[in-house]
C-alpha cells in the first residue's frame, strides 16, 4: 500500500494536481465528497462535516469535547479509506496521519497570491471575491491544522514535496510528483501500511467512543499492540467506572480483545 498526500492552497490547481496524480498511478483519489461518503456508512457524517476543514470556534473546544470527537470521526473515516490501497489523499491534515509511515509521500502545492487570484479569476470568480476566498481559506486551514495537530500549516518540514505552481503547468507538477512515487528509493521504504491504518483507526474508534462516554483522555489511555487487541490503561474513582469501560467498548466495531489495566483510585490510595 502506498499513499500520497497533498496539501494546497486555494487557486494553485493543487486539487487538480493531486487528481491526476492519482489517474497516472492508478490509485484511488479521496476528498471531501469520498470522506463524507464513508462517514456517511459509518454513522457519523454530521460529525465530519461539522470540523470539515474548519477549527471549531475557541468556547466550543474549551468547553466541549464534542470538537475531539468529530475530529477523531474524520481521522477515522480517512484511515476506513487508506484500508482499501493505494491512494492520493487531498488535505484533511492527512500528512500529519500518514506522518509515520514510511510509504507516504507528502506534497505542498503553493504560489503567488498573485497567480493564486489569476487562477480563481479564470475560473470565473470576481477578483473582489477571489481576494476573500484566498484568505479565508488560508486562515481556516491553518487554524485546522494548528487545532487538529498543534503544527504550522505552512512548514516545510511537514512535506517531502513543496511546489510552486507560478511556472508549472498541471502536467509538469503531476508527472513530477508521480516520477518521485515510483523512485525506487521511495518504494522499498514500504512496510505492510495495512496493518499500521487498521492499529490507528481502531485506537481512534476506541478513543471516539470513550470521550462520547464522558471518560476524559488524561484518565484513560488507549493503545493498539496489535490489530484487534486494545490495552487501557489510567486511572478510575470507583469499581463501577472500570466494568462501564468495558461494557462500552464491546460494542465498538474492531475490539477483539480488551486487555484493562485501569486501576481503581480507591484501591490504588490504599497501598
Amino acid at each position: 500500500m502506498y499513499f500520497i498526500t497533498f496539501s494546497r492552497q486555494m487557486g494553485t490547481n493543487g486539487t487538480e494536481v493531486a487528481k491526476q496524480v492519482a489517474k497516472e498511478l492508478q490509485y484511488d483519489f479521496y476528498d471531501t465528497e469520498a470522506i463524507e461518503k464513508v462517514a456517511e456508512e459509518l454513522g457519523f457524517l454530521r460529525d465530519v462535516r461539522e470540523i470539515d476543514e474548519r477549527a471549531p470556534p475557541f468556547f466550543k473546544r474549551v468547553f466541549s469535547l464534542g470538537p475531539e470527537v468529530f475530529l477523531k470521526h474524520l481521522n477515522v473515516a480517512i484511515y476506513e479509506l487508506a484500508r482499501r490501497g493505494s491512494a492520493v489523499f487531498l488535505g484533511r491534515g492527512s500528512n500529519m496521519l500518514f506522518r509515520s509511515v514510511p510509504c507516504a509521500l507528502h506534497v505542498r502545492i503553493i504560489a503567488s497570491h498573485e497567480k493564486r487570484v489569476q487562477h480563481l479569476l479564470e475560473k470565473g470568480l470576481t477578483k473582489k471575491t477571489a481576494l476573500a476566498a484566498t484568505e479565508k481559506s488560508d486562515r481556516e486551514r491553518a487554524r485546522f491544522i494548528k487545532f487538529a495537530f498543534n503544527r504550522d500549516w505552512a512548514n516545510p518540514e511537514l512535506y517531502d514535496i513543496v511546489l510552486n505552481t507560478d511556472q508549472l503547468t498541471v502536467d509538469a507538477a503531476a508527472t513530477t510528483v508521480a516520477n518521485i512515487a515510483r523512485a525506487e528509493e521511495i518504494r522499498t521504504r514500504c512496510f505492510d501500511g495495512e496493518r499500521y491504518v487498521e492499529m490507528m483507526c481502531l485506537a481512534l474508534r476506541v478513543e471516539a467512543a470513550l470521550m462520547e462516554g464522558d471518560f476524559l483522555p488524561n484518565y484513560v489511555s488507549v493503545s493498539v499492540p496489535e490489530p484487534g487487541k486494545v490495552r487501557l490503561s489510567g486511572v478510575v474513582q470507583v469499581p463501577w467506572e472500570k466494568t462501564n469501560v468495558e461494557r462500552l467498548l464491546s460494542k465498538v466495531k474492531g475490539v477483539e480483545s480488551l486487555d484493562n489495566q485501569i486501576e481503581i483510585a480507591s484501591a490504588t490510595e490504599a497501598k
